[in-house]
């Protein structure tokens, strides 16, 4: 059977964000979560499905990417296909033509699971590697101990607290309380939540999204941030403790964050709250220069 790609539209988002909850699991490499799509969300429904692709053979979903900016796919793929080379090659093929309306000519990059036979197939066409990434995992068979700071659950009432905490977490971010509800209408939030986390004298300090994948698979933090004026006070080891508590009252097996390589101070924060660094990932990088098709 032929292999189909295309956008899913608005209708076909639950359907993608299904395929990546089943691909979830503990020990996978890094990858696309449905939390990603949820968290992409807060630019509507509409936005979400123009930035999706999808590639599909006998009607099942075996890959789902997501264009995270004009030059970013964010690209993973069923487990038991990733080295299918029909499908390999396809999506090799889609990313090098840009009438195929995944990436754009010239400087592009794809993040993929680092088992799957496109890694190897874009290195052949001349793709190289960009800046590492760390991985980070906490395992949540046991109880989290208590994050030590007050931790409010955010409801659509205190979205504003939510999204004064993110505007002041990271330099130029526009998030608002209008772009907290509609990721809250999401249908990925339906197993999400957003927390937020308080001082002594009763200031939001910092703030974190987690995605659950659903009962025993690995449930995700994106994104996570500390109040710039609050920094250094070991609060964003308090709401990532508070994170993975939270994502094992939700059922998953696991808490998982992926941040640059070259950002210690949040590898360590990490590290600090219980999750263990993996391997690094790389995306693959197509620079100005035409990369080859593999033979």
């Amino acid at each position: 059977m032929a292999i189909v790609s295309g956008t899913p539209g608005v209708d076909g988002l639950g359907a993608a964000a299904g395929a990546l909850r089943e691909w979830q699991y503990d020990g996978a490499p890094a990858q696309l979560h449905p939390g990603d799509l949820g968290w992409f969300w807060r630019f509507g429904a509409e936005a979400t499905a123009a930035a999706v692709r999808t590639w599909s053979r006998g009607g099942r979903i075996l890959g789902v990417g997501l264009l995270d900016g004009t030059d970013l796919l964010r690209l993973t793929i069923a487990p038991d296909v990733r080295r299918d080379e029909e499908l390999a090659r396809r999506l090799v093929v889609d990313l090098a033509e840009p009438a195929r309306g995944v990436l754009p000519a010239g400087k592009a990059y794809v993040e993929a699971p680092a088992d799957a036979l496109v890694q190897d197939l874009l290195a052949e066409a001349g793709w190289g590697t960009d800046v590492p990434w760390t991985p980070l995992r906490r395992d949540l068979t046991e109880p989290v101990e208590d994050p030590g700071v007050r931790i409010e659950v955010i409801g659509r009432e205190r979205a504003g607290v939510r999204a004064a905490v993110q505007r002041s977490s990271f330099d130029g971010s526009r998030f608002t309380e209008e772009y907290w509800h509609a990721m809250a209408g999401g249908s990925p939030y339906a197993d999400a939540r957003c927390l937020v986390a308080y001082d002594d004298r009763g200031d939001a300090v910092a703030a974190v999204t987690v995605w659950s994948a659903g009962p025993g698979r690995p449930g995700l933090l994106e994104p996570m941030g500390v109040h710039r004026e609050h920094r250094g006070n070991g609060y964003g080891k308090a709401i990532s403790v508070a994170a993975a508590a939270a994502l094992r009252d939700l059922g998953s097996s696991s808490a998982v964050v992926c941040t640059p390589s070259s950002n210690a101070a949040a590898v360590a924060t990490y590290a600090s709250a219980g999750f263990r660094p993996r391997p690094e990932v790389r995306d693959r990088r197509r620079d100005v220069q035409e990369a080859r098709r593999p033979a």
